[in-house]
């Protein structure tokens, strides 16, 4: 469990445990048949410092998030209720994969659930 002195940022391993987290995240997101065509013709590396940045804003961190709302950044991709799941699952297994304790995986899963809707536009 995180010691209430302890940010979530800190549990992740700060800036390099979150960064780890998001390289794995992305390389089993790409490989994935269903999600990889939501990314034919995104920045990577653009996504990836994004990511990173959001992140560590959510978990505690100092770094802040200034990209577009999640809902304008996926409103024209037609995110699929079932999408969503597989990522929430590869985000688990990365930080099952990076070492992330089990509780700070619950943490970080129990905050994803209330952005649901501001990701899927299509059931």
């Amino acid at each position: 469990m995180v010691e209430a002195t302890q940010t979530l940022y800190h549990a992740l391993g700060d800036d390099v445990g979150i960064r780890s987290v998001v390289d794995d995240f992305y390389r089993r997101v790409l490989a994935d048949p269903h999600l990889s065509p939501y990314f034919a013709s995104v920045d990577m590396t653009a996504l990836r410092r994004h990511q990173v940045a959001f992140l560590s804003a959510a978990t505690g961190g100092p770094k802040q998030y200034s990209g577009r709302t999640l809902s304008d950044a996926h409103a024209q991709l037609g995110v699929t209720g079932d999408a969503f799941e597989r990522v929430v699952t590869h985000l688990v297994a990365s930080l099952d994969a990076c070492g992330v304790d089990a509780e700070s995986t619950s943490q970080v899963v129990s905050a994803l659930a209330p952005l649901r809707s501001d990701i899927v536009t299509s059931d």
